[in-house]
């Protein structure tokens, strides 16, 4: 970590937690990526879930979208 780090994380403002953990996950290295997975694994879960759905959309989701 860095001061740069530590103040470019003040800047995140009312960023959703889940989303900074997202976040992470999607830049981490293969060492870091295996805690975070290891930490959250529902969180994991979902954003490869959401990573290989279309737009993201899973699929209750998308029959909400057309009204089903």
């Amino acid at each position: 970590m860095s001061l740069y780090d530590y103040k470019r994380s003040m800047t995140l403002g009312d960023v959703p937690f889940y989303a900074l953990i997202m976040a992470a996950m999607r830049r981490a290295d293969t060492q870091n990526l295996a805690k975070l997975k290891d930490a959250w694994p529902l969180v994991w879960q979902e954003l490869d879930q959401r990573y290989h759905a279309p737009g993201g959309y899973l699929p209750r989701e998308m029959e909400i979208i057309r009204g089903e």
